[in-house]
């Protein structure tokens, strides 16, 4: 795994061979994700929203759900 290291200042700087991998240009949004111990920062492109596409999907619709939740705040 290859690692870089930068400084935090009130800005962080990404050192440029990542911003040139990742292609992170100014005003380009990132994510910020903690994972336990970690702190893992992800461009918002539209690669990294297509690989969350699905990955909050359940058996229950949102609208069933808050359906299903009215009813019972309703009968108490």
């Amino acid at each position: 795994m290859a690692r870089e290291i930068s400084t935090a200042t009130s800005k962080l700087v990404i050192p440029i061979r990542l911003r040139r991998k990742y292609s992170i240009r100014k005003g380009t949004k990132v994510f910020f994700i903690e994972d336990e111990h970690r702190l893992i920062l992800e461009p918002a492109d539209s690669q990294f929203i297509n690989r969350l596409r699905g990955s909050l999907k359940s058996k229950t619709s949102a609208l069933d759900l808050l359906l299903k939740t009215r009813r019972e705040e309703r009968d108490r």
